[in-house]
């Protein structure tokens, strides 16, 4: 079988390095956690790791830099300033990038997503203060737009996960969203227990993003950011309600969860995307 080569970035506060590195492995992928001065860092201070081998890149959450400036703000500036040209090649090769959280803040800011007209220099959208002014650290329902062309997503229609975030807030100008939901870039938006879309509605949708946005795409969906947390629900007891529901599955005769959170489903389509395509 071959083998898929997995960078996931850590240090300066990143601090979902580990989960995510175990779902990428759980997933089936050789997965590496990488200091980011190993890749940023001049050759010339020590030895230098490359994007080159590897076929999925994540930027993992956490607050990196202490958030200073902005959520992801330096983090992307770091990235721009001494890994553009090989983060421009990575992408040129048909390679995979997957944000969390912190790291979609920081795609946001790169540009990198949605990058219309795949311009993936151009910030063209936001990721602000919640409207609630306070850190969020909930679970939340979510639907997952089939017609989008979003790699990570494919096969799913509805998952439940994590968010816990300061500022999570999409933001954009009416036409760029008009646009995101034309081109089926918006691949997540926040729904209610029902699985209907929250409409602005609190706690369904937690943070005040407009058209509920959760996740959006780059036009090849090969990009994705999305601020819940897929990686912290890599178990099934990673929910907070498992107990009950293998309860009342058990009650109904059925046989209760055990293993795999949902959340592993995205990173084994990356996976499989990557060795079947890469």
């Amino acid at each position: 079988m071959k083998k898929v080569r997995a960078l996931v970035l850590t240090g300066y506060g990143l601090n979902c390095d580990y989960e995510t590195d175990y779902s990428l492995k759980t997933a089936g992928a050789d997965s590496h956690r990488v200091h980011i001065n190993q890749i940023i860092s001049p050759a010339s201070l020590q030895p230098k790791n490359s994007l080159d081998p590897y076929q999925i890149l994540v930027f993992g959450g956490g607050f990196s830099w202490g958030d200073d400036h902005g959520a992801g703000v330096l983090m992307a500036a770091k990235i721009r300033h001494h890994l553009g040209e090989e983060l421009s090649s990575f992408i040129s090769e048909g390679k995979l990038v997957l944000g969390i959280c912190n790291g979609f803040q920081a795609m946001v800011n790169l540009g990198l997503v949605p990058a219309f007209g795949m311009k993936y220099r151009e910030r063209t959208v936001a990721l602000t203060y919640n409207d609630s002014g306070n850190f969020i650290d909930t679970w939340v329902n979510l639907r997952v737009n089939n017609l989008s062309p979003c790699i990570f997503t494919q096969g799913i229609d509805t998952i439940e996960l994590p968010v816990r975030h300061g500022e999570g807030k999409f933001f954009a100008e009416d036409e760029r969203i008009g646009r995101l939901l034309t081109d089926n870039q918006v691949v997540l938006t926040y729904a209610d227990r029902m699985g209907k879309q929250a409409k602005g509605a609190w706690p369904a949708n937690p943070n005040g993003s407009l058209g509920d946005i959760a996740g959006i795409c780059d036009p090849t969906g090969r990009l994705f950011g999305l601020m819940p947390h897929p990686e912290a629900y890599n178990h099934f007891t990673n929910h907070p309600d498992w107990t009950r529901k293998k309860e009342c599955l058990s009650r109904k005769g059925k046989v209760p969860p055990s293993g795999e959170g949902d959340g592993i489903r995205i990173f084994r389509n990356a996976v499989d995307y990557a060795r079947e395509n890469l």
